[in-house]
């Protein structure tokens, strides 16, 4: 008995003493779900989730960050023992990044708590973060998507053009923008910053992973049928153009820049066509009603370039943008001294076309002109004028924008 008892004894320190060492153990992986009225399907999630955790070996959480559920969600994860933290910001980032924040381990996986995403492939994305992975997206196209797991306005048209534009702006290698399971690491994401509190949270992730030059990967993952018996918070048409607006506003290049190049090549191309007379393409002639639209190309591609220019700095100043060591190297051409050189040249070129014209005028004893010759010295004066102007104001602007980047 006496021996028995010591065994028993001994087993019993070795399982308390297990005990203590898991929980003195540091958190790898914390697994965040947000969530909104999910009674259904938050508890299957959050058992799921803890298998995965448990066969895989990998130490770490559950946690649901709950948006203000009313149907009994935040009980139901208690019980199950996911740690539930209370997010009052509404909005699916709110919830993800209250969530993330509270989050105690290295590595973060999130996934939406409606039983869409299987948590076995949790150990996928724990690899590649282990081997130095900053963002591991899952990608459903690759791992395969369930019937009726996504409406087909997602799944051909949303989704594959979202990722291609995203892969077009911002060079990122991500072939499922929106999938709503990825991991990374917790102090990579406090790096990005992110602002979004909407469906916009999941873009500005890849974005800013990209811009920042962190290393992201993807791993295959699947997509199964939501398991809730009401409609998803997810609106087609709204949130689809809430995503494109976004990844259209951070990056400049393509709403600003580009089309402001294309426009100021269009408009110099018909100058130089049109300045010296009239032309005929194929029967069709060219003349001075062309040449004013050709100037005021110039004027639009201008001010689209000046447009992308203020956006790229306060975006950066605002820190919701990466330094871009193009744009301070071109600082250091572009000052306010140039602009005012520049706007101020074009202004006495304005000046002097004008005078020239208006004695041509005075020759005529200010009578009746040859008006495609006139208009030909007029409308080069007042294009001029205009840019100068535009020029001279828009350095002082971008100088007060660059304060605070000096200071």
């Amino acid at each position: 008995m006496s021996v028995n008892h010591e065994i028993y004894s001994s087993k019993g320190l070795d399982s308390t003493l297990d005990a203590l060492a898991a929980a003195a153990q540091p958190i790898e992986l914390s697994v965040v779900m947000p969530c909104l009225n999910e009674r259904e399907t938050v508890g299957v999630c959050i058992r799921k989730a803890m298998v995965a955790l448990k066969d895989a070996g990998i130490p770490g959480e559950v946690i649901v960050a709950d948006n203000g559920s009313t149907d009994g969600s935040v009980e139901l994860a208690q019980a199950e023992g996911a740690r539930v933290v209370n997010i009052e910001q509404k909005g699916y980032g709110s919830a993800l990044k209250g969530g993330i924040l509270a989050a105690r381990g290295k590595y973060v996986l999130m996934a939406d708590s409606d039983d869409s995403y299987d948590f076995s492939h949790a150990p996928r994305f724990v690899q590649q973060l282990r081997t130095g992975s900053d963002l591991v997206m899952g990608n459903r196209f690759q791992g395969g998507i369930k019937d009726k797991a996504m409406p087909f306005l997602h799944r051909y048209l949303g989704n594959p053009v979202l990722s291609g534009i995203g892969r077009l702006f911002f060079g990122s290698p991500c072939g499922d923008f929106h999938c709503g399971m990825r991991g990374f690491r917790r102090d990579s994401f406090l790096q990005m910053d992110i602002r979004s509190t909407g469906m916009e949270f999941a873009s500005e992730m890849v974005v800013k992973a990209t811009l920042m030059r962190m290393k992201v990967s993807e791993v295959p993952t699947t997509l199964n049928p939501d398991g809730r018996n009401r409609p998803p918070h997810l609106r087609t048409w709204r949130d689809g153009w809430r995503h494109l607006r976004f990844l259209l506003m951070y990056s400049p290049r393509w709403l600003f820049l580009y089309p402001g190049i294309l426009l100021m090549l269009a408009g110099l191309a018909g100058c130089v066509l049109l300045l010296p007379g009239r032309r005929v393409f194929h029967g069709i002639g060219l003349d001075v009603h062309t040449l004013l639209y050709a100037f005021v190309a110039i004027l639009l591609g201008f001010q689209l370039i000046a447009f992308a220019t203020f956006t790229k700095v306060f975006a950066i100043t605002e820190g919701l943008l990466p330094e871009d060591p193009r744009l301070n190297r071109m600082f250091r051409w572009v000052t306010l001294e140039t602009g005012l050189l520049v706007g101020g040249l074009l202004m006495l070129l304005g000046v002097g076309g004008s005078i020239f014209a208006v004695s041509g005028w005075a020759k005529q004893s200010f009578g009746a002109l040859d008006i495609e010759r006139t208009l030909r010295i007029v409308m080069p004066s007042v294009f001029a004028l205009t840019m100068g102007v535009q020029i001279t104001f828009s350095s002082f602007f971008l100088s007060i924008l660059g304060l605070r980047r000096r200071q």
